[in-house]
């Protein structure tokens, strides 16, 4: 059914058309006052619920929505009511479609009203049980329709529990974003297009939201990370504003029909309406599909939408590299170095290929080795917007006075960068310009105190206020494989004392090491090591690369064994360079919290074959 549902729309020449907001329409029409929610009136007044369909389809809606958004136990209160409310919703939207044939009917599943650990109290389990119930008593839909969904871990435990519930029937999975085009919890649509098709939806989207200007580029975000993917488009009117003590939408129905121009050129295989979208609009998005009008203008590339961070909802919320670190999901970063150039097209197609092969989050770095490159925070933000991913922002502190590095935090929040990785940072003398300045005012475990400890508090250093908090997600280095252990432990303390969140460790190349770093943690400070480690893996390709980092490079050691392998690979150093980080890898996956790939001179190829195996 499924299969034959993602065919369909895959043949399609012009999207599917949805209807559109049937609680605005039931408040409208319904005079009584009612003791539940609108999902009662599938009991108490069918013939109103059925009329609210039937004047969708005759505006041209080929599918319509069940009246069964809240039906679930959790906010009902009590499940006993579930099936019931459920399965006379179904049959009201039943009757009207197969009265006027053609018609699908997509059963309406919302969230349930609390959080899912770990951002909140319900536990997974439970609420894949409360999904369950819903979607069972939903028998006889042609799909179900997963709705203005502020939480996406919460949507991907309502697609588990459709797929055991209600195998093979067609699953549409929208998410809801916030002004700065991401979600409550801070995630960008790239990354929830990815996870929600791994869940296992058919197709993914966006619904409620802001209006359909914001849609574009959420749906545009989510094309260029899932570009295979079936995208469904239902925005709201607009915001909602108060006027007169009634809540209205500004968005006009022609407004409407240039928008879903605009989304089918995007590539758009589902639209239709949310809040405030009444069959008026699904009237003029009918007859723009059928009759195309309007001038379409593509959301522009490279264009980030800068956060609200006048918000103070926005800045409360983890980043996504701060969500996987809690919830224990093994994370891969793979460093990315600007261009010496003003070029960003082969740094994208890096990251691209990055992005494919499985990487979570993108490290950029900043003028590594001392060498001139572009600034990392335009990096970091094309490639958030371009890419789909998160980045890591490298930030030295060394070069920078107390104000510029306070003023530039400032700046990449307020970009949308809020993942740092704190590090001292190469010596000029080493690069391009050696006789450039070199100052250092602050160390890196004084910078991560005062990012965690004082700009996420709303203050500056001297105390004064910052406007509200920040929300940055802080990372320190840690050398696991240090020979003099008790310097990297006194250093490490520093930084765990100033507040680091996560650490990015030095390349490892003898596991084992790790093990020996736990245990002289744990006895100096008679407990675990629980900071979170993405440790540095490097793909090798040849025994003089190999010979340069052993000699050459702090805190690497490269035992014996693994030079003789690329001395016997010969031309085959490079992929046997793979092979033995992809071995690295697995042995260290048990005790570290992720990866960090650092490919070697743009080998990304080779990053991207580390990644995979991840």
């Amino acid at each position: 059914m499924a299969d034959q549902f993602v065919e369909d729309l895959r043949s399609r020449t012009t999207p599917l058309l949805a209807d559109g907001a049937m609680g605005t329409l039931l408040q409208a029409r319904i005079e009584q006052a009612l003791e539940g929610g609108f999902e009662e009136l599938n009991l108490t007044a069918p013939e109103v619920v059925a009329q609210v369909h039937r004047d969708y389809v005759d505006a041209g809606a080929e599918l319509i929505t069940t009246n069964t958004f809240a039906a679930n136990a959790r906010v009902l209160g009590r499940a006993d009511d579930v099936e019931a409310l459920n399965r006379a919703g179904v049959d009201v939207a039943r009757a009207v479609a197969d009265a006027h044939g053609g018609v699908l009917v997509a059963g309406a599943v919302g969230p349930l009203g609390d959080r899912v650990q770990p951002y909140g109290r319900l536990d997974r389990g439970i609420a894949r049980d409360v999904f369950a119930q819903q979607i069972t008593s939903l028998a006889g839909v042609d799909l179900l329709a997963f709705e203005t969904f502020t939480d996406h871990g919460e949507l991907t435990a309502a697609i588990e529990a459709a797929r055991k519930a209600a195998p093979g029937t067609p699953v549409v999975a929208h998410m809801t974003f916030g002004r700065d085009d991401r979600t409550l919890l801070g995630y960008l649509p790239g990354r929830v297009a990815r996870e929600l098709l791994d869940a296992g939806a058919d197709v993914i989207g966006v619904n409620c939201s802001g209006g359909p200007a914001q849609t574009r580029r959420v749906v545009a975000a989510m094309r260029q990370s899932a570009p295979d993917a079936l995208i469904a488009a239902q925005p709201n009117a607009g915001y909602a504003e108060r006027v007169g003590g009634r809540m209205i939408f500004r968005a006009s129905p022609a407004y409407f029909a240039e928008s879903v121009a605009v989304l089918r050129e995007l590539g758009a295989a589902l639209v239709g309406g949310c809040c405030g979208t009444p069959p008026d609009h699904v009237r003029a998005m009918r007859r723009e599909l059928d009759h195309p009008t309007a001038i379409v203008e593509l959301p522009p590339a490279h264009v980030v939408e800068p956060p609200a961070v006048a918000e103070a909802a926005a800045t409360a919320r983890p980043t996504e590299l701060a969500a996987r670190l809690a919830e224990g999901r093994f994370t891969t970063t793979v460093e990315v170095t600007p261009p010496r150039s003003h070029d960003f097209g082969p740094v994208l197609e890096s990251a691209a290929l990055l992005r494919d092969a499985g990487a979570h989050l993108l490290d950029v770095a900043d003028s590594p080795a001392a060498r001139m490159r572009m600034s990392p925070w335009a990096v970091g933000q094309a490639l958030q917007a371009e890419v789909g991913l998160e980045t890591i922002l490298h930030f030295p502190t060394r070069g920078r006075n107390l104000l510029r590095i306070q003023g530039d935090l400032l700046a990449v929040h307020a970009m949308g960068l809020r993942n740092l990785f704190v590090t001292m940072g190469d010596p000029t003398r080493i690069g391009d310009f050696p006789h450039a300045g070199d100052d250092v005012d602050i160390a890196p475990s004084a910078l991560i105190g005062t990012i965690a400890g004082s700009m996420n508090a709303g203050e500056d250093l001297s105390g004064s206020s910052i406007g509200g908090p920040t929300s940055f997600t802080v990372g320190c280095a840690v050398n696991m494989c240090a020979d003099d252990l008790e310097h990297e432990l006194d250093v490490l303390e520093r930084k765990e004392a100033g507040g680091a969140h996560f650490a990015l460790g030095q390349a490892v190349f003898e596991p084992e090491r790790i093990e020996r770093f736990h245990a002289a943690y744990a006895r100096r400070h008679d407990r675990d090591f629980t900071l979170p480690v993405l440790i540095g893996i490097i793909p090798l390709f040849s025994t003089r690369q190999a010979k340069f980092m052993h000699n050459e490079v702090p805190g690497i050691t490269i035992p014996e064994r693994i030079f003789a392998r690329l001395e016997a690979a010969g031309e085959d150093a490079p992929a046997e360079g793979v092979r033995i980080a992809q071995e690295l890898l697995a042995a260290v996956k048990p005790v570290v919290a992720g990866a960090y790939v650092i490919p070697s001179l743009g080998r990304y190829h080779l990053a991207a074959e580390v990644v995979a195996s991840a």
